[in-house]
């Protein structure tokens, strides 16, 4: 399916430790005025060792990372209904990252865990409000997709029927919801999914499977084509 701070300040200083986190205000910040034209950027060096970098002292390093994943961090934030407070969601995402980098496994992947934190500080944003969303929230939500179509007539076309799935997977349950998103609006690989909701992948597979045979009844027709466990594409 192609659904597809006013925080610490610190991270401008030098030396210290991840404790002391803080500036990555202006990481976030810097990232965001890139994310259009660069998507994220890419790697300049492994983040194993960008980590290990980060653990002995070298604060600055952490930028790197926040320019790697500010992007998928947004996105999730948004598509896991931050909202208008998505933003600050990611900016904290951060802030907590680093200081938990100690307790970051050697060898994981950074982006599922970072993604883990993201979507439990999105849901209690979302929770804490209380709110539906807004046009604008509805609008967000939309350009965090990535375009399907190049030409206008094809874009608009596209956005609409965007805008129904999403629709769609609004009158998902609220787990089925989190298992759509993440492995189609974001796509993720069931591995990074399990990773992110912290399920068992045994359970990824089973709610995704209810959750697109309910989208499939919802819509009346087929769920579009969208990436199989087996890597394959899906009817």
């Amino acid at each position: 399916m192609a659904l597809i701070l006013s925080g610490p300040r610190g991270f401008h200083g030098r030396g210290g430790n991840p404790g002391a986190a803080g500036g990555v205000e202006g990481a976030t910040g810097a990232a965001r005025g890139r994310r259009r034209a660069t998507g994220g950027g890419s790697a300049t060096e492994g983040e194993a060792a960008v980590i290990a970098r980060v653990r002995a002292g070298e604060r600055e390093a952490y930028a790197e990372l926040v320019r790697l994943h500010a992007d998928v961090a947004h996105r999730t934030a948004v598509l896991l209904g931050a909202g208008a407070d998505a933003e600050d969601v990611v900016q904290v995402s951060f802030v907590k990252a680093y200081r938990a980098l100690a307790t970051f496994r050697d060898g994981a992947a950074f982006r599922p865990w970072l993604l883990r934190i993201v979507a439990n500080e999105a849901r209690n944003a979302g929770r804490a409000a209380r709110r539906l969303r807004s046009a604008v929230e509805r609008n967000a939500v939309l350009e965090a997709l990535p375009p399907a179509a190049d030409d206008p007539e094809s874009l608009a076309v596209s956005r609409e029927r965007r805008t129904e799935l999403l629709a769609a997977v609004r009158t998902l349950s609220e787990p089925h919801r989190l298992v759509v998103t993440c492995r189609y609006l974001l796509d993720l690989d069931e591995e990074e999914t399990a990773t992110v909701l912290d399920w068992p992948r045994g359970t990824v597979k089973s709610r995704l499977h209810r959750a697109l045979a309910r989208l499939r009844a919802v819509l009346g027709e087929p769920v579009p084509a969208g990436r199989c466990d087996d890597g394959g594409r899906r009817p």
